[in-house]
Order: structure tokens, then C-alpha cells, then sequence
């Protein structure tokens, strides 16, 4: 197949594999080593390239990048930071004179990505650059560079025009009717919207994947519609615009979404995606079941809406029909009382070990309603129908909620794996309840706070 896009501000059309990593390509084929092989899984930010379409400029690993994705985009890598004329990038500039490099390694990295943030007048250096890893320097002389830069122009050579270029194999629709008629007759075919899971399959797993369709040009699921009651999210919405929509309503579910993705993470990971692929880990589902949302399936001409949590039906099983996909993903608003908690060995950017959504409504001092999920805890995202019973009705004090925490045995029986015990993630649920109670009641709950 042939691939046509801009790189380093130059047209090239590339004939390749549908699922070659633009990682791979940049190294082997185009002689383009700036861009690094670190972890080859979208987690360390060796690898970060500046993509452009017409959504604007975003960091993205080219590890878990298909070249498919990049068809009329325009691209550019470490070596397309500075100026035609060999001048140096404010931000480059500033890594040199804030020593901001020590074995080199990581640099080009960092560099792609303080530029795109600079393009884009990002400000929050430590998010930016949260998914970038270093070793050497340590993070200090990294942020002191980003900010030195932060409000230089940004120069002229970095403004790209994304190539108009026609459809290219595989299927990549633009049109859900079309994708929804397809995917009726190209029942085991692979969809692939962000790729940050699927890309593992090809990167980690070496599986080759025969039929597949491209969803990043299907506009119809990239919507974002507002209600007066709710949010609904075309299920290739990435996690960065989901996090920029939900940041008011629901700034703790908000800071579940930074924390478990990078940006270059965000950049291409999708809200659909994150939900479909099933995962008894996936941070979205515990918050979404604890909200009641509902999710649309399509299978040809027909849809069908059903509860986020209905789903889930056993590990590695939900509710999806052959030949019917994920089509949107409805967030209820109004739940004041939403918060969130993550537990896992790095508190950025790392799976979970215990992920807990607790939504509660309390009137006259009782209990009236409440919707407990998690992950972490079974081999499917699950509420804790058992605590939900012990607090509903009671008044909303600690002896109730000593009293719900016992119910937890009733409500899962997790295993122990690499990240946590099974005693230690029961322990840690009990836990997250006891959290929230306090946080409802007032108390401070951050555990980044450290209080004699």
C-alpha cells in the first residue's frame, strides 16, 4: 500500500506494510536514527514524533504508530526540529545552555515533545513531559530548559500544511455507514483507532493481523455532543479531548485520566477503544459504571444502547456481537460526588492495581443512592453491589461506612499477580472507602501530602 505524507517538511510516498511501525520506518528505511527504540511499547517517550493534521499538533510514539495513520498528516522527527538552516529550536537552544543532556539517549524525545508543547503554548511542563523517561540528567535542568523556551516565538520553519492525499488501503473510512457495512461482512477484522493497545499486538506480540480498518478519518466518531444531562463521546474521541471536556464537571475522574496516560498516550488513545478492549484494568470503566453511563453498539443498520457495566460480562467476554462495534459512550452529568482513586507502583502513567469510583447521593443525612465500581478487583470492571446495599438507606456516617467495609469479602475475591496481593488489594478497596468518606467529609485525602 502507499502512504503519502509530510516529513520534516517534505512530501514522500512510502510503500509499506499496513501495520510497519513509523518507528521502524524512520530507522531502518528512511535513515532517520534520531528517533530512538526505548521500551517499543509507548511508555517511555524515545520515540516521540510531532504529528500535525487537522486537529493541530500533537506528540506521538512512533513505537505503536502504523504508517496508515499517518496518510495526509505531516510529520516531523528530531532531526526536523531545527531549521533549514541548521538553527536551533528555542527549545533546543535552551536544553544546551540548561544542560539538559547527559547521555543523549532520551534527548530527542524530550525535544520533540517540549516543541510541540511550545507550538501549542503548553505550560505545564511536568504533564508535557510526563512520558518522557530520563535516567541521567534527572527532570530539574529539563523543566528549567522547557520554561527558559516557553515564551520564545515559535519559529517559522515549524508551521506544516498537512498534504491533501487521496484514501489509501486498508480500509479507512470516513463514513460510519460505510465502516457499520463493512465491519457486517469483515467480521474478524481488527479495528484500530489509537493503536496504543493493538500496537502492543504487533510490537510485544508479533501477531500479524490480516484484516483491518483505520478509524482515525471517521468523523461521525470523533463527535463530542453536550446535553443538558449528559456527554456524549464518538468512541474515537482520544483521551485528551476527553479529559479536556470532563476537567470541570468531573475534575477527579479528569485526574484519573492524566494520571494513567501520558500525553503522547492521550494523543492517539481512545475513549471506545479503552472500553471495548475489555480490560478487568481499564481506569475508564469503574468511573463510567459508577456514573451509570451507557454505551452504543452498531451491527450494520441496527444499534443498540445498554449500560457501560451490562458490557462486562466475563473475562476476556462482553456483550459485542460478531460484526458490531463500539459507537459512542454516554456520560451522565450532575454527579457531584464523583471522585476517583487510583493505586498503582508509579503513580503516573502505570497500570492499576486497585482502580475504585465511588458516587454517592446523600439527603437529610442518609444514604440515598450509591454506585461503587472497580478495577483491579475481578476479572471484569464490577460493582461492589454488596457495600452499595450496606450504606444505601443508612445515615452517612463512620459507623456505617465501618460496617460497608466488611461487605467488601462478600463482593470480590481478587488474585494475586505481580502488582498486588489479593489480601492487599481487598485491603486496599476497604481502604478507598474509608478515603472517600473522609474527602466527603471534608478531610484532606491527597497522598502527595505529607503531614507530620
Amino acid at each position: 500500500m502507499t502512504v503519502s505524507f509530510l516529513l520534516n517538511g517534505e512530501t514522500v510516498e512510502v510503500q509499506t506494510d499496513p501495520t510497519r511501525t513509523l518507528l521502524d520506518w524512520l530507522r531502518e528505511d528512511a535513515g532517520l536514527c534520531g528517533t530512538k527504540e526505548g521500551c517499543n511499547e509507548g511508555d517511555c517517550g524515545a520515540c516521540t514524533v510531532m504529528v500535525t493534521d487537522e486537529k493541530g499538533v500533537r506528540a506521538l510514539n512512533a513505537c505503536i504508530l502504523f504508517m496508515p495513520q499517518l496518510h495526509g498528516k505531516a510529520v516531523r522527527t528530531v532531526e526536523g526540529i531545527s531549521g533549514p538552516s541548521g538553527e536551533l529550536h528555542p527549545v533546543q537552544s535552551a536544553m544546551v545552555d540548561h544542560q539538559g543532556s547527559q547521555c543523549g539517549f532520551c534527548t530527542p524525545g524530550f525535544v520533540v515533545t517540549m516543541a510541540v508543547a511550545h507550538q501549542n503554548g503548553a505550560k505545564d511542563h511536568n504533564d508535557q513531559l510526563a512520558g518522557n523517561l530520563c535516567r541521567c540528567t534527572g527532570y530539574a535542568p529539563i523543566i528549567r530548559a522547557a520554561e527558559a523556551a516557553a515564551d520564545e516565538p515559535a519559529p517559522t520553519w515549524m508551521d506544516d500544511t498537512p498534504p491533501k492525499a487521496a484514501s489509501a488501503a486498508p480500509f479507512s473510512p470516513t463514513d460510519l455507514d460505510d465502516l457499520a457495512d463493512w465491519y457486517v461482512d469483515n467480521p474478524d477484522a481488527t479495528l484500530i483507532a489509537g493503536a496504543t493497545d493493538v500496537g502492543l499486538w504487533v510490537t510485544k506480540q508479533l501477531r500479524e493481523l490480516e484484516s483491518i480498518a483505520f478509524l482515525h478519518k471517521c468523523a461521525d466518531l470523533k463527535k463530542i455532543e453536550r446535553a443538558s444531562d449528559q456527554i456524549t463521546f464518538g468512541a474515537a474521541v482520544t483521551m485528551t479531548d476527553v479529559l479536556e471536556e470532563l476537567r470541570d464537571d468531573y475534575p477527579s475522574y479528569a485526574e484519573l485520566i492524566r494520571r494513567y496516560g501520558s500525553t503522547q498516550v492521550r494523543n492517539a488513545a481512545t475513549i471506545g477503544g479503552n472500553v471495548a478492549n475489555g480490560s478487568p484494568i481499564g481506569d475508564n470503566p469503574p468511573a463510567l459504571i459508577a456514573l451509570g453511563a451507557t454505551m452504543t453498539l452498531r451491527r450494520g443498520k441496527d444499534t443498540r444502547t445498554i449500560p457501560v457495566e451490562k458490557f462486562f460480562i466475563d473475562y476476556g467476554k462482553q456483550d459485542r456481537q460478531a460484526g458490531e462495534l463500539v459507537t459512542a459512550i454516554h456520560v451522565p452529568l450532575g454527579a457531584a460526588n464523583l471522585r476517583c482513586y487510583k493505586l498503582s507502583k508509579r503513580f503516573d502513567q502505570d497500570i492499576s492495581a486497585v482502580c475504585g469510583a465511588f458516587n454517592t447521593t446523600v439527603s437529610d443525612g442518609k444514604i440515598t443512592d450509591a454506585r461503587i465500581a472497580f478495577g483491579g478487583m475481578a476479572g471484569i470492571p464490577k460493582r461492589a453491589a454488596q457495600v452499595e446495599q450496606a450504606l444505601i438507606g443508612e445515615p452517612w456516617t463512620a459507623e456505617t461506612i465501618e460496617t460497608a467495609v466488611k461487605a467488601f469479602n462478600d463482593d470480590f475475591t481478587p488474585l494475586s499477580d505481580m502488582r498486588a496481593s489479593a489480601d492487599y488489594r481487598l485491603q486496599v478497596a476497604q481502604n478507598m472507602l474509608l478515603r472517600y468518606f473522609a474527602e466527603q467529609s471534608g478531610e484532606a485525602v491527597s497522598v502527595l501530602e505529607v503531614r507530620a
